[in-house]
């Protein structure tokens, strides 16, 4: 009973009591519209199905011993890495096979990311270079170097979409490998879940419009400007 209750408390779920109270005593469009939006957008139900779409767009594969693996950097320093960068190189080292295969980093700060997939792994050859500030400058670097054909590309989950778009756009024979991230993960949609909304559901349409919103400004603007190449070393 207190789970069912608890929640209604909440300030987010007080506001769409508000605006429903709103709604009723005004009778006006604008507040339909804007309760509409607030209760779509948060609500759990709508948003596990998108999450379970955009998840589904990127499939788990095996990897083949002797394939090439390309990690996409996710900022550290030599000293180094961040949470992100440290999960990409862990969940990486439970996908490489025991048979062996090589692995490209495009990173600017190379040794933390060697030495913490060296201390998980040892029949992997390990190349690394510092790919460009963004997913974009990364690709390009990687388009430039000769003879690279990556079998696998690994990236966190909320970035699988755009690197996807990139893979086909640089006609890479690559499958797309992704990091789960606690975002992108079902949320337990529970008895009042239909009459409730979760602020972790609008951080999860932030990170996904942020996501198109990006790849749509590298669409119109890669013709007439070069903000996605990265700087001669």
């Amino acid at each position: 009973m207190k789970d069912f209750f608890e929640p209604f408390l909440y300030p987010h779920n007080l506001t769409l009591v508000g605006l429903m109270l709103a709604c009723f005593c005004y009778r006006k469009k604008g507040l339909f519209v804007l309760l509409v939006f607030y209760y779509l957008a948060g609500n759990t139900f709508f948003a596990n199905q998108l999450r379970h779409w955009y998840v589904s767009q990127v499939s788990s594969y095996a990897i083949a011993p002797g394939s090439v693996v390309v990690l996409l950097g996710c900022g550290g320093t030599e000293q180094g890495l961040t949470a992100c960068a440290e999960a990409r190189v862990q969940h990486l080292a439970t996908l490489l096979p025991k048979e062996g295969s090589s692995v490209v980093i495009t990173s600017q700060h190379c040794k933390p990311y060697v030495d913490k997939l060296h201390s998980l792994v040892s029949n992997v050859a390990i190349d690394c270079f510092d790919g460009g500030e963004n997913t974009y400058q990364e690709f390009t670097s990687l388009s430039q170097r000769k003879g690279l054909r990556p079998d696998y590309i690994l990236s966190s989950d909320f970035h699988a979409w755009r690197v996807k778009q990139l893979v086909k756009q640089y006609r890479m024979p690559s499958q797309v490998l992704s990091v789960s991230s606690q975002t992108f993960r079902q949320i337990k949609c529970s008895a009042n879940c239909m009459l409730t909304v979760n602020l972790s559901n609008y951080d999860f349409y932030s990170k996904l419009i942020s996501e198109f919103s990006s790849f749509t400004v590298y669409s119109l603007t890669r013709s007439w400007t070069d903000w996605y190449t990265p700087d001669p070393a």
